[in-house]
């Protein structure tokens, strides 16, 4: 799975876009941020969409020099106990750095043994080594019931466990992180999930998928069979 697209809404578009290509220094076009596969497009929204979490996949083996890069450059953030670099083992095998990004975003370097590309890199840590938008977080109100509906209605599929606060959906490329509203992000713990406004648009799902939730962002398939219909169905109204 991938995401190739992703609108991101901005209570002040000229921050947000300063944020992506001035601090982590990634290529725009117009109020578009180039990240590898893919474009995050940024829209002026009068609603604030809470705070946003979106993790950028990386080499493996370039972790230390990614973290040396963004301390540089970023405001790290750290668990209760102190804690700025994680390891997750199991079917995830990686190590992940997270920080502050613009309206209170959640962001995340992560980089997964799973996740190979081509190339031998040394040296400094440049930002053309981020590969893409791997993760984005989507809150909501009923994780199980939105997660039966992510299966039937698009075919993607649990990456790891699930719990009922907190389910990954798809592979190493590209998941949606399906979490509790109530859930506060890791690792500070203190912010609550939001992503009212945004659309992700991704590869690997059934064609013509759309769903909506409650929460206001929603997911379309990047391939579709057919003109798109009038009417989008909210993730919450069954599609039997």
């Amino acid at each position: 799975m991938r995401i190739p697209r992703l609108t991101l809404p901005s209570t002040d578009v000229d921050a947000c876009l300063a944020f992506y290509r001035d601090v982590l220094q990634l290529p725009t076009t117009g109020t578009t941020v180039h990240v590898g596969w893919t474009d995050i497009d940024i829209g002026p929204t009068s609603t604030d969409p809470g705070a946003v979490h979106l993790a950028f996949n990386i080499p493996y083996d370039r972790f230390d020099a990614a973290c040396t890069w963004l301390r540089k450059r970023a405001l790290l953030l750290r668990d209760p106990l102190g804690e700025e670099r994680f390891h997750v083992g199991g079917v995830w095998d990686s190590e992940s750095v997270y920080f502050a990004g613009p309206h209170d975003a959640v962001l995340e370097l992560i980089a997964r043994r799973s996740f190979v590309l081509e190339g031998n890199v040394s040296g400094d840590f440049r930002s053309g080594e981020i590969a893409c938008v791997s993760e984005v977080g989507l809150p909501t109100d009923d994780v199980p019931a939105l997660v039966r509906q992510l299966v039937v209605r698009t075919g993607l599929t649990p990456f790891g466990d699930l719990s009922e606060g907190f389910a990954p959906m798809g592979d190493h490329e590209g998941l949606l992180i399906v979490v509790d509203r109530d859930r506060p992000w890791f690792p500070e713990q203190r912010r609550l999930p939001g992503a009212r406004g945004m659309e992700i648009t991704m590869e690997g799902v059934l064609p013509d998928a759309v769903l909506v939730d409650e929460e206001g962002w929603h997911l379309i398939s990047a391939v579709a069979t057919s003109a798109p219909s009038k009417g989008r169905r909210s993730a919450s109204t069954p599609a039997w």
